[in-house]
């Protein structure tokens, strides 16, 4: 497994359930994964040190969590070394490292998206933007156009910051990608893809702003559920059948065939799902949710997808309830967090560990700005909610914080399309 967040948590306690998995290796972890997989310390930007520690080690599968480095063509070392790899290759990965890239592939494929426009000059800007938001717009998009660990998106109805946010991207060398407001709920559905072949798994829904009700600046997700109650499953057949099927057949005729886990990020608008962005692997906090829902064996499932056989393997099989995820985060996140802060209470089932290590003495110590994900289960999302705000209320990490209105609004009945 590469990465150190919750996310990576989450898959190695899902591949840990599976009795066909051997042995779990992780780099570089955290403190949480460092229990149950053994830990190494490698640059998971470089493909060569990656590949060398799967060899040496004697990985049958390697699994790649986050983004960054599936856009530098990590996945493309680990199978020149000959080893199975979880991840799409660097050229299917534009498909999040380029938003440009992704528009362009929607386009062919003929998938409903928002309008959108690329800025590369300051001199452009002005115009630019009285062609977007409002009175056209309930609100100005304004994205970085590559990478920005889901925090280079600004939607506001303030044309003063929108234009400071763009202007701030072409300063430092960002191209800015301009889109049309799509409205409606946001749903995150994850397929396993290989090739043509899709196998969606449970769609959820993530919460990216940082304060309750959807308030202040965007953070790389303060939690997730599933299932989502409130959206039809012919709905979630639709998103299959009219956009990831579609856009990884048109991955294929591109010669950049996706294997992996192909994540798009949708509004179901009145007229119909439109995709607000494609990512090129395992969401997170979604990933959390999802997960402790899965009955199927994960290895073998990632495991099929690795080696061209997803199309041989059984149907996926869920357990019956809801998941409910909820982020602690730390001091002043998702501005520059608070670090080295005594993490105690955070023991037992449903607690998953991303910015977090354990110092000298023995004491987990928070590390970055998302330091938990807090995972309660139930028979509905009522009793899931209620079983992670009781989990993460004994928690005690100075300063930290978290949105106490997760999955809220679904449980109680106010979302629909």
């Amino acid at each position: 497994m590469i990465g150190s967040g919750a996310r990576e948590h989450a898959l190695l306690l899902a591949l840990r359930r599976d009795p066909d998995v051997d042995a779990l290796a992780i780099a570089p972890g955290n403190a949480g994964t460092a229990a149950i997989a053994d830990q190494y310390d490698v640059d998971i930007t470089d493909g060569d040190a990656v590949a060398g520690l799967a060899r040496r080690i004697g990985a049958d599968l390697v699994v790649i969590g986050p983004e960054v480095p599936l856009v530098l063509g990590v996945a493309d070392a680990v199978r020149a070394a000959g080893i199975a790899c979880f991840g799409p290759t660097k050229q299917a990965a534009r498909i999040e490292g380029s938003k440009s890239f992704a528009k362009d592939v929607m386009a062919a494929a003929g998938v409903r998206t928002a309008t959108s426009e690329v800025i590369d000059n300051p001199a452009h800007l002005d115009a630019a933007l009285d062609r977007f938001g409002p009175p056209r717009q309930r609100a100005w998009v304004v994205k970085d156009d590559g990478l920005a660990a889901g925090k280079g998106v600004v939607v506001t109805t303030d044309r003063d910051a929108a234009r400071a946010h763009a202007a701030g991207l072409l300063d430092a060398g960002h191209p800015v990608l301009l889109e049309s407001f799509l409205d409606g709920p946001e749903v995150s559905l994850f397929s396993v893809v290989d090739g043509e072949t899709v196998v969606p798994l449970l769609p959820a829904q993530d919460f990216k702003r940082v304060g309750d009700g959807d308030t202040g600046p965007n953070t790389g997700g303060m939690g997730a559920y599933a299932p989502l109650p409130w959206l039809p499953e012919r709905i979630v057949d639709q998103i299959v059948d009219e956009i990831v099927k579609p856009v990884a057949a048109e991955l294929v005729r591109r010669g950049c065939p996706f294997s992996g886990l192909l994540y798009a990020g949708l509004a179901i608008t009145s007229d119909g799902p439109a995709v607000v962005e494609f990512n090129c692997r395992f969401g997170d906090p979604e990933t959390q949710s999802v997960l402790a829902l899965l009955d199927t064996p994960l290895g073998g499932l990632l495991y099929a997808a690795a080696t061209g056989r997803l199309a041989e393997h059984p149907p996926l099989r869920w357990r019956d309830g809801a998941a409910v995820t909820v982020v602690l985060a730390a001091e002043n996140y998702p501005g520059k967090p608070r670090v080295g802060d005594v993490i105690t209470g955070a023991e037992g089932e449903g607690i998953l560990h991303a910015g977090t290590k354990r110092r000298d003495d023995g004491a987990i110590v928070s590390s970055g700005g998302r330091v938990l994900s807090v995972v309660g289960t139930g028979p509905d999302l009522a009793a899931a909610r209620d079983a992670a705000y009781r989990r993460i209320s004994a928690i005690r990490l100075p300063g930290s914080h978290f949105r106490r209105d997760i999955a809220l609004a679904a449980a109680e009945g106010r979302i629909s399309v």
